[in-house]
């Protein structure tokens, strides 16, 4: 049985559901720059959460990345998640990692890492409750509308699905997938406080200034 969250951990998520927009990378699609230098302007604009997504990079290139980006978000102090990998999340000091349907189960990843965020998606009420059951700090609701970052059969969920899984939800909650500046009102509307984005910010001309609209439209952004 848990122990309940930790000092450590009940800080980062204070500090998670302050940061209001959350940066997923993807060198892939960041119109031929590098993932760092993505995260080094949205940093400049005022993101303080990031979560290292490069599902094209081997382990040893993934954690160096990963040390190389912590060091970016420590600076700026802002928060950084590994999408998938539990143990680069560790050995690169991150703040916590993001796991799929198919990943370590929640359970064993939190008895392993108890000061870890622990993130976890769903696309369904039962995976959602599922999620927080097992010990997910945070459930991500999507993929909401329209996207080209992961192959997906499903239907995409846009507003009236956010609506129907969100009363499920006891743990802080993400959207993601496909959201663009316009799908911000609507989506605070429908109750979301933490939005998720890639090529919103990582295939914009210019990430930075991508990235402080963003954080205007949701009310947020440097002081």
């Amino acid at each position: 049985m848990s122990a309940g969250p930790t000092p450590l951990h009940r800080a980062r998520m204070d500090r998670f559901v302050e940061a209001g927009l959350y940066l997923v990378t993807s060198e892939a699609l960041s119109a031929g720059r590098g993932t760092p230098e993505i995260v080094r302007a949205a940093l400049d604009a005022g993101v303080r959460l990031v979560q290292l997504r490069e599902k094209e990079l081997a382990g040893r290139d993934l954690f160096k990345m990963a040390e190389e980006v912590r060091a970016l978000t420590a600076d700026a102090g802002a928060l950084m998640l590994v999408n998938d990998r539990l143990d680069v999340a560790l050995a690169a000091g991150a703040d916590g990692v993001h796991l799929g349907q198919g990943d370590l189960p929640i359970a064993a990843a939190r008895a392993v890492a108890p000061d870890l965020i622990i993130g976890a998606s769903s696309h369904n009420p039962t995976e959602a409750r599922a999620a927080e059951a097992a010990g997910a700090s945070y459930v991500n609701i999507g993929p909401l509308f329209t996207t080209g970052t992961k192959p997906w059969s499903g239907d995409f969920l846009g507003i009236a699905g956010l609506r129907r899984i969100a009363p499920f939800v006891h743990v802080p909650f993400t959207v993601m997938g496909g959201i663009k500046i316009e799908h911000i009102p609507p989506l605070l509307q429908a109750g979301a406080r933490t939005i998720a984005v890639v090529t919103a910010v990582t295939a914009a001309e210019r990430p930075g200034d991508a990235a402080r609209a963003l954080l205007a439209a949701m009310g947020r952004g440097l002081k």
